[in-house]
């Protein structure tokens, strides 16, 4: 995906890291309006009618609107998806991860728009982000197949499957939903589908080429790291591109070792046997 490669260089300092505890927060003040404030919940919903009078908040403010469930199952949920998307966002990098979520969401207020001018005006068409979360588990089950988890805290099943009765789940709530339904689940998995299917090459995001990644830093660090924080220094004059930024460096094939060389003396450097 070279568009998200150029995004991210361009604008990966701007991610939000842990973007998954922000996101439970958000569900932990929506259950507090709820239980405290049940009222103010109509005033946060997704309704494009509404927002184009002027209740603009609303574009934002339904993601407050957190899964239904007793205290327990919601408990086990926020846990659950936090280790999802915090795992996630190990494996891809801040930056996609956080990609991945905001996408979902802007898909599903696009797709609110759409229903909401194909269909001639509507009000009250429920929408929240239980689908996002779904493709939260969904793009886990994609990285991670062979995982295995312990359903009921009892059974262990491999990742992978869940994924599959999630899909079939996602599939019959297709067929069966309402024109409401069906755009909230296409809208917030058109960006598992944008990450999974339109990408030729997910390797360098995958969990083992991640961690291999990560070992050769650990590794390469101490001697790679140098005085002044310098990542480069010719072995005969010590110069470091802090010395001057315009050096280039490279290594010498013929030495044995990692001897790294700046411009004026790779070539005229005596070889290390």
């Amino acid at each position: 995906m070279n568009w998200l490669n150029k995004l991210e260089r361009r604008f990966g300092r701007f991610a939000v890291p842990n973007l998954t505890m922000y996101l439970i927060g958000a569900y932990i003040i929506g259950y507090g309006i709820y239980y405290l404030v049940p009222n103010l919940l109509l005033w946060i919903t997704l309704e494009p009618g509404l927002i184009l009078r002027g209740q603009v908040w609303r574009l934002v403010s339904w993601v407050l609107i957190p899964p239904s469930g007793n205290i327990i199952t919601i408990i086990i949920m926020l846990l659950f998806y936090y280790s999802l998307g915090t795992a996630l966002e190990r494996s891809w990098g801040a930056f996609r991860y956080n990609v991945y979520i905001f996408s979902g969401i802007i898909f599903t207020v696009i797709g609110a728009f759409l229903l909401y001018f194909v269909a001639g005006g509507f009000q009250g068409i429920y929408f929240s982000t239980y689908y996002i979360n779904m493709s939260i588990f969904l793009a886990f089950a994609a990285s991670y197949p062979d995982m295995e988890i312990l359903l009921y805290f009892v059974l262990p099943i491999k990742i992978k499957w869940m994924g599959l009765v999630y899909a079939a789940m996602i599939l019959y709530y297709l067929v069966m939903g309402n024109m409401g339904t069906r755009v909230a689940i296409v809208a917030s998995l058109f960006n598992f589908i944008l990450f999974f299917f339109s990408s030729r090459n997910m390797k360098p995001y995958t969990p083992k080429e991640r961690a291999r990644k990560a070992q050769f830093k650990r590794q390469s660090r101490p001697h790679m790291t140098y005085p002044g924080g310098a990542r480069h220094r010719c072995a005969v004059c010590g110069r470091t591109e802090l010395d001057n930024p315009a050096l280039e460096f490279r290594f010498c094939s013929k030495c044995k070792g990692n001897y790294e060389y700046c411009q004026d003396h790779l070539f005229t450097h005596q070889h290390v046997e």
